[in-house]
């Protein structure tokens, strides 16, 4: 974890994110049938366990079963079966196993708004399925790494091989690109085939990618993101819409086809957004874990985001990165003795210490790297020590105050304030005349942003008009 840390903290959110909307490679020769088979039940299991359980909204789930049941006719395989799952996940993620098995995220429900938008999630998804996308991406990795094994054993040339795989993984990546945008293609054919409006898919294309510069760090230089993108296996937002956009233009004419957008928000309407208690949760600039028992507050400017392995932060302009993390220390091991152990800069001499915060055990010290400056903090609640780390471009008196601002706010929860922490939920509000973005997005509780998060959320352009008697989404308690 403490390697896993580092490697977020030093390169911000690289990458597109977490957005898949792809299919999941199937273990070689998988057999395509309908029907519930043994090694797709297990599959399935570590996928929901892998994705925080599944989500019991009745609602909803009987929404999204209608659009398979009314997409799957329109498909290149009319006779295919699918069954769908609701994961308890944040992410905005969705993707499909070759028996037929679609999963989609809250995270991704509570960005869709409407019925047209999601069901072109699901015909992309479809049509993984339909044109057997995993197995040929599975097929292709293999002969890949087979090649490889033979330049490395008949060769006697690891440079070769080496290469060989370098300019093998470039190959699969396109591959995949090109996978993901045939699928949006017929996806959209789909879309339109089966009476639903085909710009539905352009729609949330352009929700998610507007979704994806929320996250902290997103637009900072410098945060390898382009790095990352080389090999991404998704091609660009903006090339996904373009694409979409003649897709859509080819199959039918703005404005015809279902949108269903007033049944989608109903059904929508009470869902969890964002965080699961159970695994910590974001408000504001607070992270709150209700089950470890521990909370902390991040410096003014520095935007928060929990993931599986820690909490990260970056300020907007990327001059500032946090990270908070856990670390079970080695029997006997001093926080002094932790910090330097997982951290692999060298430690300023003179800087590493003791202390306490909030009556706590804590240790404090000061690295300065070639580009970056850290101050690291170890602190020991029970038998766990939880790392505060931030970065800074330059460090001055300022960016003590803010290290120190924040390792003041390191505490254990007390049991009132665990047991009184609820997830946040999607809720539709109706618009009076007179409300604007900004006033309706008042009403939001994720904390800084709210009038973009809100904007994004209903597919609104920063300019577009609130419209007095349309129910709009908030997240609130």
């Amino acid at each position: 974890m403490a390697a896993l840390g580092l490697a977020l903290l030093a390169a911000g959110c690289a990458g597109d994110g977490p957005t898949n909307l792809g299919p999941v490679a199937a273990p070689a020769e998988a057999p395509r049938v309908t029907g519930i088979e043994r090694a797709a039940d297990r599959e399935h299991a570590r996928l929901v366990q892998a994705f925080g359980g599944e989500v019991r909204a009745p609602a909803m789930q009987a929404l999204l079963a209608e659009t398979v049941t009314r997409l799957v006719p329109a498909t290149e395989r009319p006779d295919e079966s699918y069954r769908i799952t609701i994961l308890d996940s944040p992410l905005v993620n969705a993707f499909a196993l070759p028996s037929g098995r679609l999963y989609v995220t809250r995270g991704l429900l509570a960005l869709a708004n409407d019925t047209a938008e999601i069901a072109g999630v699901l015909a992309h998804e479809i049509a993984h399925v339909t044109l057997r996308h995993a197995a040929a991406r599975t097929e292709r990795e293999q002969r890949s790494a087979l090649i490889g094994r033979v330049m490395a054993e008949l060769a006697r040339n690891p440079s070769a091989s080496a290469a060989v795989l370098s300019e093998a993984r470039y190959d699969i990546a396109r591959f995949s690109r090109a996978q993901e945008i045939e699928a949006d293609q017929i996806g959209v054919r789909t879309l339109a085939a089966a009476g639903f409006d085909p710009y539905g898919s352009v729609r949330f294309l352009e929700s998610l990618g507007r979704a994806s510069d929320l996250r902290p760090g997103a637009g900072s230089a410098g945060s390898g993101r382009a790095g990352a993108d080389m090999l991404a296996t998704h091609p660009s937002t903006p090339e996904r819409v373009q694409a979409a956009i003649l897709a859509a233009r080819r199959a039918a004419a703005p404005g015809i086809g279902a949108a269903d957008r007033a049944r989608y928000l109903a059904a929508l309407d009470g869902l969890a957004y964002g965080d699961n208690p159970t695994d910590g949760l974001v408000r504001g600039r607070r992270f709150i874990h209700a089950r470890l028992g521990v909370t902390f507050e991040a410096p003014e400017g520095i935007a928060l985001e929990n993931t599986a392995q820690a909490v990260v932060g970056a300020s907007a302009d990327g001059n500032r990165r946090l990270l908070f993390d856990a670390v079970q220390p080695e029997p006997g091991q001093s926080l002094e003795q932790l910090l330097t152990s997982t951290w692999s800069d060298p430690v300023e001499t003179g800087s590493l210490r003791s202390t306490t915060v909030n009556g706590l055990p804590a240790a404090v010290a000061t690295s300065r790297g070639r580009e970056w400056s850290f101050r690291l903090a170890a602190v020991r609640v029970g038998d766990t020590a939880y790392r505060l780390i931030i970065a800074f471009r330059s460090l001055n008196a300022e960016a003590d105050r803010a290290f120190e601002t924040a390792l003041d706010s390191v505490r254990v929860l007390a049991p009132e304030e665990a047991s009184g922490v609820r997830p946040l939920r999607v809720r539709l509000v109706e618009a009076a005349g007179g409300d604007t973005a900004a006033t309706l997005a008042a009403r939001m509780a994720t904390g800084a942003g709210d009038v973009e998060r809100f904007l994004v959320l209903n597919g609104l352009s920063p300019t577009g008009a609130i419209t007095p008697g349309e129910r709009y989404k908030v997240v609130a308690d």
